[in-house]
């Protein structure tokens, strides 16, 4: 393809359609438009952040990260900064990518998702602590984001805070009824909470905004055994069981979980009684 440098109108109607590309995903006519108005112009910082996105999502890490850096290198763009932070993660130059995310969260105004993904890498070294720090710190500068709250509520659960994970959910699941994941979440903390009663009533919300989500019908269903329905709730688990080959444990143990469940000692036995 040659190198001749496009026109901006030219530039700008190609990429926009390689982003109603991205959005199609149709992954390779995406690239290939991004690609042209790159080598056409290496100064289209808009084609080479469009370009890194693309590539990355077909965990072509290596190849992100020239343009990525090309994108970054103007030094105010928290986006960039965030994409380029990920692929140099994902090809193992971590601390070249918490050095980028430091420097992407101290840009105003916030940029939540600089935020998500340097609490995300933190998480997976262990750092639980720094990540939730980061996250409260996001929370403060744009409170009505509701994936901040959603992973911030995530960590606190993981480190015993339940009634700030509980008040955290129920604010996120009043601003965004919709967000199945996050009404999800919210019964499972209150499941740890012993409030199986009230857990009930939200997993089958959860299961309104999103009927085929086996786990949270396996989570009812242990509910409902521990509330002494235990017809009900075998009958859950049966449904999340059902046709999930890949849910048969995750059943077995639904079923164990419960203080009125079943125990069984041969896996033929648990699956007969689940196909039942």
């Amino acid at each position: 393809m040659s190198s001749k440098p496009q026109r901006p109108g030219v530039a700008d109607q190609t990429l926009q359609r390689a982003a109603l590309a991205l959005q199609m995903q149709r992954l390779d006519e995406a690239e290939r438009l991004a690609a042209a108005v790159f080598r056409a112009n290496r100064g289209n910082l808009a084609a080479a952040a469009l370009l890194g996105r693309v590539l990355m999502l077909q965990n072509r890490f290596d190849e992100a990260i020239a343009p990525l850096q090309k994108a970054a290198r103007r030094g105010d763009d928290p986006a960039a900064e965030t994409l380029l932070a990920a692929a140099f993660a994902a090809t193992g130059r971590g601390d070249d990518a918490l050095g980028l995310l430091r420097q992407a969260i101290a840009r105003r105004p916030a940029f939540p998702p600089a935020f998500l993904e340097y609490a995300g890498q933190l998480t997976s070294d262990g750092r639980i602590d720094e990540a939730i720090a980061v996250l409260e710190q996001g929370f403060a500068l744009a409170p009505g984001i509701i994936e901040l709250q959603l992973r911030l509520a995530t960590l606190y659960i993981g480190r015993n805070e339940r009634a700030q994970a509980r008040t955290m959910l129920q604010q996120a699941a009043a601003a965004a009824p919709a967000r199945h994941d996050v009404v999800a979440e919210l019964a499972r903390v209150m499941v740890l909470d012993g409030d199986c009663a009230a857990a009930v009533d939200v997993f089958r919300r959860a299961l309104a905004l999103r009927p085929d989500d086996a786990t949270t019908r396996a989570n009812l269903g242990v509910c409902l055994m521990e509330m002494g329905e235990r017809t009900a709730g075998e009958t859950s688990v049966r449904e999340a069981a059902r046709g999930r080959p890949d849910m048969m444990c995750r059943a077995i143990m639904s079923l164990a979980a419960s203080s009125h469940g079943r125990f069984f000692l041969r896996p033929s036995a648990a699956a007969k009684f689940l196909a039942g």
